[in-house]
Order: C-alpha cells, then structure tokens, then sequence
C-alpha cells in the first residue's frame, strides 16, 4: 500500500481561497478594453500588410516603411523587423500588460436566455487530412488558402512583367521564369514562417490571450509546418531545374556568396527541413515517435542556416515569431533543470500509472491541463504529454496525472514502479529517490475552466481518456460542496465512456466522492454510459474492489514544480518578455555600431548569424536575469510554505480505511452507472435523447480519445445543430486531445 493514498484528499484544501475575486474596476475594464482595439488593430494591420505584399501596391507600401525607417541604426535589417516582426511582438507587450490588469480572475459564467451558435464550437468538417475543423479554423485556412492563390497570382504576373523587359531566347527565358518563380515561391515560405512558430510556444502570452491552449494550437503548427515546408520545396526544386539546364547544377549548389544568398546553406536548412516534415507525417509519428522526435530537434539547424542562406534583413522578416518560441524554449529549458517529488506512484490492475506530483501552492492549474513529462533514468531527451487527473481544488500541494501503457516509454516506467516496489523493504529510504527522477514542463492549458460555463455538459471519453473528465468531476463535487451549484457549476453532467475491457473500471474509484461531497445527486444530475466494447458479458470479478497491483510512497525532499512557466506569475514573466527583447535591441545596437561598421562586414551569411547570435544572447543574459531573481522569488516562497507543517497528512490517517473509502466512491457512482457489455456508443441516439430531455439550452460536448470518436461525436454535432427544432439545444464541440 502507497503512503500517500489519494482516496482523501492527498493534501489539505484548508486556506483555499475558492472564492472569486471582485469584478475589476472601471479604470480597469476601460484599460483592459483599450488594450484589446490596439492589439486587434495592429494584428490586424500585420495580416493585412503580409497579405498586400506580393503585389505592386503592397511592395511600394513596404518599400515606403522601409524608407521612413531606413536612416536608423539598423538600417534596412531594422526597418524589416519592425515592419513584419514588430507589430507580433508590440502585441506581445500589450498582452503582457492585459494579463497583469486581468490578475487572479476567475472564468465568470455569462447568463444567456438563448442557446447560440460560436464559430469555435460548431464542427464544420469532420472527415479528412485535417480532423475535426471548428467554422473558426475553417476561415483560417480559408484565409491562408486564399492568400497562397493570390500570392501565387500576384508574383506570377510581377514575373511576366520583369520577363516582357528582356529580350532573350526562349530557353534563357525558361531559365530565368523558373528562377524568379523559385523566388517568389520561397518569400512567400518566408511569410508563411512569420506565423509557423507562434502555436508552438506553450507558454506564449499571444495564446494566454486569446485563450487557445497550446494542445489544440498544435494542430495549427502542424498545418502550417506542412504549407511552408511545400513552399520551400517548390523554392529550391524550381532552382535545381534552372540550374540543371543551364549545366552548372553542383557548382550552384555549393556556392557560397559573401555578397548575396548562401546556396549551400539553404541546401543544409532545405534537406533539415525535409527531414522533420517527412517524418512528420502522421503514420510515421504514429509508429516511430522517437524518430519524429528526434528528428524534430533539427529545427535548430533549420533556421541557423536560413539566417546564413538569406542574411540578416531577410530573415528578419518572419524573425518575430522564432524570437518568441526561443523566449518560450529557454524557460521551459529552465524550468525542466529542476527534479520533482513523486509523492506517490502506483499501478492500477488495469495497467495504468498514476502518479502523484509535488507543486507549489502559488502555481496555478485547472482540470483541463496538462504536463511534460521527463524520466531521467528512461531518457534524458524524450518529454511525453499528460493530462492532469486532478483538480487544484483537491489540493495547494500536489497534481496527479494517469499514464496508460502503450509504448515502450510507458512500459518502461511501469516496471520502474514495479521494481520499486518490490525492492522497497531491502533498500534503505534514501537509496528510493534515485529509482524515479522526474522533471515536469508545465502545467499547460486552459487557463479559465471554460467547462463551467455550460449548465449542461457532455463529456465523451475513450479509454485512457477518462482523465481530464475525472479532474473535471472532482472540480465540480468541489464547487458544489462549497455552495457554487447555482452560479458556477453544470447542473447536468452526462458522460459516455468507452473502454475495450471492464479492469478500466477502477479508474472512476480514484475520484474520493464520499470525501469531496456525499450528496452530491442532490444538487448534481450525474448520468454514466459506459461501454465495455470488447467483453460481451460482465465478468465473475464485477464489483469487486481491486487494490493497486503495487505502488509506493518517494522520500520527500521538498523539490516541487518550478513556476518557471508561461502560466505562472503574469508580472514575472511580463517582465522576462520586456527585458530579454529591450535587451536584443541593444545587442544589435552595439553590434552594428562596435563591430559591423568599424569593421565594415558586409557579408549576408555571416550578418545573419550574428543576428542568431544576439537574439539567443539576449534571452539568456538580459531575459536570464529575470528568470534568476524569479527562481529566488520561488524559493522563498516555497520556504515559506515549509512552515506549514500540516498541510500532508500523516501516513496512518490517509491509509487507514482505504478500501472503505474505495467501496464507498464505487457505491456513490454505481446509482450513476448504466453498463453495456459488447457495444459501443450510439451518438445519434445519444444525442437526440438528450434533445427531448434538456430543451432549449446551450450543451457543451467535450471529447477526448481518438480521431476516430472525435469525428463521429463531431459529425453528429453537426448534423443535430443543422437539422434542430426551435426549441432544441444547441452543441458545441470541444476537443480536449492532441496528438504531437
């Protein structure tokens, strides 16, 4: 038996302010709504200039920034950073200041009389190379569509313009077409890279903004991963042809100008980058992970030597978005340096692992979050995603998560935890710690609990995909013991689980009903349709309460979860923004006036690379110092939460009456439950019951499981928003599974 059993509550919930805060004032609201028309207005204006760019009115637009720019410091470098990547990174600023003005507010359920569609919830497609796609990411993609034809248009007729002045023979022509096509082909690659790297930076601000966790912006650098990938191909191909005619294919290749483009970097960053997109490819990701993995991490090399292959002013043109993700990538890398307690590990009959992980009581989560998670006796390199299986209400001090094995990694760990268990009696308590070290990235996610703003609430889960919906449930027995029934809690909850066999079971019995809240049915309509797809009868064993095969308690050594993340305390890391970019300023400042021009370096490849240079520089040393002082703010916060020496609870008292409590949640539950054996869920069904059973109500759908049950939860959504009566709910789609 573990030593620090979760049947009650791991740590105490005493002091837990659940209470929301005050509404802001007006000067508050009134600053926070200005901030929101500029940042839109400058976004705005940045999509609107990239997408005028290719043709001769945008060209002379640019053309005239740069001239009113130009007599600067940083000369035409400068005056392109500003143009393409100042305004991704003035809205960086400005959301900084609207996450210090917004502060510790909580999601606040807006009262609405009638159910309405959103564009972000309604599923367009469903089927296809791009999963389930919201009516919002269907204009997205529209959009960018939209813009590659008309780039494509635009710099084709610019190409038969400049061809019409020369008089040449019909294959020089040819040559010369598909030079300048190569060319075009490869600024708009460029364009497209200005936006590729903003979705994956987890902890960015532009994503707390506009409240699009990074699990779901995957999908977005996904997409945009495969469109720039394509561009730069058809860029170098056109090139290869060109030179190919002309006969002097190899010496092209491995030229390398000082004055003008590098072809032999971009020949080193092209076949980077083809390697990270063709092992990108879902069936590869799928089967061989570790190869899309590691191969993934040649995205350094990618862009180094794009800097070298077009020089510092071109590469600044999409310089803001990779300046973002490394701010982001240098604070995950200091926040995964530190090892955390694994306060109790064990595995269910299942074959699951649950963890439970040390924290701090100042870093913030939600039931809808997710972790990073490094093994170090596994691998040093391989970071595998989580969901969290509990709610911050269980507790200041610790988060669980649940590890379904199906790959080597995961079986790996398992038998880790088997062995420690099996080991502990003979090894001495101080030798244990050594058997599992663990670093975490995170927590991720959602910041607001947006589940809360639905009275009604779907929740659809395949297997190991339980977890976030029992975080979720654990959340709601939470409010509504504390009297939030009414304001902000659902007030009906339906959930269709399927798993393949009945042993999944026992992973509804590590939500503590009975301690968290007893009467719940009387302020909460609880429904469960589960389905054991793969069993066509209970088995002999159903009902019965199964104990953890095994499971242990790790030393404590007081090592938590850094709040080094994104997530954590809005001024720090404002401050973390403002200084490492203020500080890449002036390194390019004193670059250019103490060496470029005493020097008179005037080599493209080699000016691109210090421009690499003093954007890394300037996050480690200027953007370092913050995070310095913000890790001594963190321990001494955490010393203070040292003293209080009562919030674990003593070993006896958590593991005494442990399988009362485990027979008390499965009976609270079991009232809820409908079984069915050897089917699987029918969502037409499912659906139009609830139609006639809830009415005219706004009814979230959350899902979280495979492709495969996204689509056909989605597809339904669909159809039943299409063909609803007036009087019929309305269903909003949310997809709580990403796939890396």
């Amino acid at each position: 038996m573990d030593r620090n059993s979760v049947t009650e509550p791991l740590i105490l919930t005493d002091g837990l302010d659940l209470a929301y805060v005050n509404k802001p004032s007006l000067f508050v609201s009134l600053a926070k709504y200005t901030l929101k028309i500029v940042m839109w207005f400058l976004f705005l204006a940045w999509v609107l200039l990239i997408y005028l760019y290719p043709g001769e009115f945008g060209n002379q637009l640019v053309e005239k920034l740069i001239q009113a720019t130009d007599g600067t410091l940083f000369g035409i470098t400068g005056s392109l950073f500003l143009v393409f990547s100042g305004p991704i990174i003035i809205i960086a600023f400005l959301g900084v200041a609207h996450l210090i003005l917004s502060g510790e507010e909580l999601f606040q359920k807006k009262s609405s009389k009638h159910p309405r569609f959103r564009l972000w919830t309604f599923p367009v497609l469903v089927d296809g190379p791009f999963g389930v796609v919201s009516a919002a990411e269907f204009l997205g993609i529209l959009l960018f569509v939209l813009f590659i034809i008309w780039a494509v248009y635009a710099y084709t007729l610019r190409n038969l313009s400049l061809l019409s002045l020369f008089q040449l023979p019909s294959k020089e022509k040819c040559i010369l077409l598909l030079e300048l096509s190569g060319l075009r082909f490869g600024m708009i690659g460029q364009l497209c890279l200005a936006f590729l790297f903003l979705p994956i930076a987890r902890g960015s601000v532009l994503l707390r903004l506009i409240h699009i966790p990074f699990e779901h912006a995957t999908r977005y650098h996904v997409w945009l991963g495969h469109l720039t990938m394509l561009l730069f191909t058809l860029h170098g191909l056109f090139y290869v042809i060109g030179w190919a005619m002309e006969g002097h294919l190899l010496a092209e290749l491995l030229e390398w100008k000082n004055i003008g483009v590098a072809n032999l970097a971009g020949v080193i960053s092209l076949l980077a980058g083809l390697l990270m997109w063709f092992t990108s490819f879902h069936p590869v990701r799928r089967n061989y992970f570790e190869l899309f993995f590691y191969t993934h991490q040649l995205y350094i090399v990618f862009v180094v030597f794009l800097a070298l292959h077009v020089g510092d002013f071109i590469f600044s043109i999409a310089a803001g978005g990779i300046f973002l993700f490394v701010l982001d990538r240098f604070l995950r890398f200091c926040q995964s340096r530190r090892t955390v307690d694994i306060l109790s590990a064990k595995c269910l009959p299942c074959g699951t692992v649950e963890l439970i992980l040390s924290k701090p009581g100042n870093l913030r989560y939600n039931a809808l979050s997710f972790i990073f998670l490094q093994v170090r006796e596994l691998s040093w390199l391989q970071w595998h995603p989580f969901s969290v299986s509990s709610s911050p209400l269980d507790g200041k001090y610790h988060l669980s998560i649940l590890i379904k094995v199906l790959g080597g990694w995961t079986a790996k760990l398992r038998e880790n935890i088997l062995n420690m268990s099996e080991a502990e009696p003979q090894i001495e308590p101080t030798q244990l710690q050594r058997k599992i070290t663990a670093s975490v990235e995170g927590p991720y996610g959602h910041e607001l609990p947006y589940y809360l703003m639905y009275d009604n609430l779907v929740l659809v889960a395949g297997g190991i995909g339980i977890s976030p919906f029992l975080a979720i449930l654990s959340d709601i027995f939470h409010r509504v013991r504390n009297g939030r029934a009414c304001l902000s809690v659902p007030r009906k909850v339906f959930i269709v689980w399927a798993v393949k066999r009945s042993n999944e079971l026992h992973l509804l019995s590590t939500i503590a009903v009975e301690s968290i809240c007893p009467s719940f049915s009387n302020k909460l309509s609880l429904e469960i349709h589960i389905y054991v797809t793969r069993e066509s009868e209970p088995s002999l064993e159903e009902g019965k309460v199964h104990e953890a095969l095994n499971s242990s308690g790790c030393p404590m050594s007081n090592c938590s979860m850094s709040v080094l993340v994104g997530t954590g305390n809005n001024i720090w890391s404002g401050l973390y923004v403002i200084s490492s970019t203020v500080g890449f300023v002036i390194l390019l400042a004193l670059m250019d006036i103490l060496y470029i021009k005493p020097y008179k370096v005037s080599a493209w490849w080699y000016k691109g690379l210090l421009f690499v240079a003093c954007m890394i520089a300037s996050v480690i040393s200027f953007g370092g110092i913050v995070v310095g002082l913000w890790h001594l703010w963190d321990r001494r916060a955490s010393l203070r939460d040292k003293d209080d020496v009562d919030r674990i609870k003593p070993d006896s008292e958590q593991n005494d009456g442990i399988l009362v409590h485990k027979e008390s949640n499965q009976n609270y539950l079991e009232s809820s439950t409908i079984l069915k054996y050897g089917s699987r869920p029918d969502f037409e069904e499912i659906l139009g019951s609830l139609c006639k059973k809830w009415g005219h109500v706004d009814v979230g759908v959350m899902v979280c499981g495979p492709p495969n049950l996204q689509s056909s939860v989605a597809k339904e959504i669909r159809s039943q928003n299409v063909r609803r009566g007036r009087h019929d709910p309305i269903f909003h789609f949310n997809s709580h599974s990403f796939d890396l």
